[in-house]
């Protein structure tokens, strides 16, 4: 099976790292720039281009751009009009309307949302979320990738934040509130909450993980209070480990 992926993020470099042995994989980037990039970290285990056309004989075609609902309704309209009727099409996002960005692309009974979780190639679990036009058809064929990929798949309703994230921000926000409020420090909630309740990494720490424009943004969507401090650190450009800094300095 041919896998077009739309996007050369951490999530789309994940994937295709973890699709590249069962599958023939094709890559679009956006900007030549991130094209080299996706080259260089990928090898030999994708081709990579520019051209949204690239991805035209793929089967199943996975959106991996960033969360904006604008620009994923735009790509999914394109990529609606461009791919042949059979294809299916599915959006990565956890925060989004899936309903919404499949209704853009046209063929909501081939279309998917797929919460892969980062970094792809560790994480068992995916989110699946079918808008209600999806046909039985298309949820075997998402099922069945998910079970290709090594992944246990999970179908969940398409809510913002789905599972996994609706339960997860408002305890991470809540981990910043509690060390602004005591002046704890970073480390010291982290290992609390690592060894007290046997997390693999402590929740301020998981938020530079995430990034902290990303948690911005799935917090404001899933309704959640996002602490000021976070938002101050995002306007500083302390977006977490990606920036080399954030509630931690990783220079």
């Amino acid at each position: 099976m041919r896998l077009g992926i739309v996007g050369s993020g951490a999530i789309a470099q994940g994937l295709a790292h973890a699709a590249h042995e069962a599958h023939d994989i094709v890559v679009w980037a956006r900007r030549p720039d991130s094209a080299v990039r996706a080259r260089v970290e990928l090898e030999d285990r994708a081709e990579v281009s520019t051209e949204l056309e690239a991805v035209m004989d793929a089967d199943i075609v996975v959106e991996a751009i960033a969360e904006d609902a604008q620009a994923k309704c735009q790509l999914h309209s394109r990529l609606g009009e461009l791919l042949p009727a059979e294809t299916l099409l599915c959006t990565t996002t956890s925060s989004l309307s899936v309903a919404e960005i499949a209704e853009a692309s046209g063929r909501p009974d081939r279309f998917a949302g797929v919460h892969f979780f980062n970094p792809v190639d560790k994480m068992k679990l995916v989110e699946l979320a079918f808008p209600d036009q999806a046909s039985d058809e298309t949820r075997r064929r998402f099922h069945q990738l998910c079970e290709e990929l090594g992944k246990t798949a999970v179908d969940v309703p398409d809510l913002a934040g789905f599972v996994v994230n609706r339960l997860l921000f408002p305890y991470l926000f809540e981990a910043v509130r509690l060390a602004e409020s005591t002046g704890l420090e970073p480390e010291a909630v982290d290992t609390c909450m690592k060894l007290g309740a046997g997390h693999p990494m402590g929740p301020l720490a998981l938020l530079d993980f995430v990034g902290l424009d990303v948690a911005e943004a799935i917090g404001e969507s899933i309704g959640a209070e996002v602490p000021d401090r976070l938002r101050a650190l995002v306007a500083d450009g302390r977006l977490g480990k990606k920036s080399g800094a954030g509630f931690y300095d990783y220079g």
